[in-house]
């Protein structure tokens, strides 16, 4: 179940949009192979922006923290690296994606993931009934606990890349599909809700086929 990488990941940032000028102040990428997290890159980021009081509420990262962090321009290429051509996942994954291209526009380089899994939109298609699809609840529906605070990158991270495998098992247990791949999931992501159940129907008659 996922034997093939997905790198999860994480940005906290200064606000919303990189089009209005907002900038990452945290990342966490965690790989994901067989289920389980095996490897990780975590680091705060120096932008050179300032961080808004209300920010710094939310995550609790000063201005003194990201001041004294790794510069931009060394902290993105050793990202993207990390990142390579694995399969790219996040929580409300458009969100993150758009602050990587943006950051890795900025230095000239360019982002070499294969694929984008929405931690977000899997739930909602997988599990139409929950009340919320926030992570913080989400996790809490799914008995997934966070293991240190909320709003920092790692934290997160590690909290979706659990949503994510819990979706990878239930999906394997339920439909009897043995390869949960990466391409599993994006055609999933696509798909209305009302629709994932006869598609993966399919997939279970596919694997068995294959066996």
């Amino acid at each position: 179940m996922l034997d093939q990488p997905i790198v999860m990941l994480d940005f906290e940032t200064t606000g919303l949009s990189p089009v209005m000028g907002d900038r990452i102040t945290e990342v966490a990428a965690l790989r994901i192979v067989g289920g389980e997290v095996v490897e990780r890159y975590v680091s705060l980021i120096n932008c050179n922006v300032r961080i808004p009081s209300f920010i710094t509420g939310l995550t609790g990262i000063t201005q003194a923290m990201v001041d004294s962090a790794p510069p931009v321009h060394r902290v993105l290429p050793e990202l993207l690296d990390f990142i390579g051509g694995d399969t790219l996942s996040a929580h409300n994954a458009s969100f993150d994606e758009k602050f990587l291209l943006a950051e890795a526009a900025r230095l000239n380089l360019q982002a070499r993931h294969q694929s984008l899994v929405c931690s977000l939109k899997l739930s909602r298609r997988v599990f139409p009934q929950l009340p919320s699809y926030k992570l913080g609840q989400l996790s809490s529906q799914l008995g997934i606990r966070f293991k240190s605070a909320a709003h920092r990158a790692e934290s997160d991270a590690e909290v979706a890349a659990q949503v994510l495998i819990h979706i990878g098992k239930h999906i394997g247990s339920t439909y009897g599909i043995a390869a949960v791949d990466p391409a599993l999931l994006v055609s999933v992501n696509k798909l209305a809700a009302a629709k994932v159940h006869q598609f993966l129907l399919k997939q279970q008659s596919a694997s068995r086929a294959a066996v």
